[in-house]
């Protein structure tokens, strides 16, 4: 009776050390987090309509990249103004990556280098906000 509770005992401590141990072993493999990259678009002339056409009809071509999981465009909503809102910029651009690889590669990417060659004589300022999803 003896030898089988000591059996039982050490057994139990040992599999509570290695449940200990894998716990706090770091995870070989990658996790995969979704990729939010925002863009937001200051142009040159904020009151030509035109401008702000041409830079949409570019961002869109932005979804022919193999790596763009979702891509929308917008421009400033009509909300109420309020001090945390900033309306300043013309035109918005969201995409959708399913990895930092995804995002990496769009960088890259020829339609995205041109569209940078092609467009970006109607933008004074650009800021990009790349988010990971938790």
């Amino acid at each position: 009776m003896i030898k089988s509770n000591r059996r039982r005992f050490l057994a139990s401590a040992a599999g509570l050390a290695a449940v200990t141990v894998v716990n706090a072993t770091p995870m070989r493999t990658k996790e995969k987090k979704s990729i939010a990259h925002q863009v937001y678009f200051w142009l040159k002339n904020p009151g030509s309509s035109e401008d702000r056409d041409e830079l949409i009809k570019g961002v869109k071509t932005l979804r022919k990249i193999e790596s763009v999981k979702k891509l929308t465009v917008g421009v400033v909503a009509a909300t109420e103004k309020r001090e945390v809102i900033d309306d300043t910029w013309s035109v918005s651009e969201l995409v959708l990556f399913n990895d930092l690889a995804g995002e990496a590669a769009y960088q890259v990417d020829p339609i995205h280098l041109d569209f940078i060659t092609n467009y970006s004589k109607l933008w004074s300022k650009v800021v990009v906000y790349d988010s990971s999803e938790v």
